[in-house]
């Protein structure tokens, strides 16, 4: 398979399930079940795609690194109420920190 073919087969998926989205029933998206579980997807999903980028390497392998302990600086400003741009700073800081000491 081309990277084109893939490309017109995933554009294709996409438009298809955007179709799909305006063709459901209103009543099946209206429930209370479905509305938590729709307001909780996002933030599963990054939650996930930190974890991803967080602990593997390039090669997939589990790694514990600078970046580990940037998160953890993370969620100790966020714990803590600092500023967003406190909490960035501040993990980026660690990171830049720990890898100038020769920290991978």
């Amino acid at each position: 398979m081309s990277t084109w073919t893939a490309v017109l087969l995933a554009s294709a998926l996409a438009f298809l399930l955007k179709l799909l989205g305006y063709i459901v029933p209103g009543t099946w998206l209206g429930g209370d079940r479905t509305t938590r579980i729709t307001s909780a997807l996002p933030i599963a999903l990054l939650a996930a795609l930190v974890g991803v980028q967080t602990l593997t390497s390039s090669g997939g392998q589990v790694a514990v690194d600078s970046r580990a302990a940037a998160v953890g600086v993370a969620v100790i400003a966020l714990l803590l109420r600092a500023p967003f741009i406190v909490v960035v700073v501040a993990a980026a800081a660690v990171a830049a920190g720990l890898r100038l000491l020769g920290l991978p």
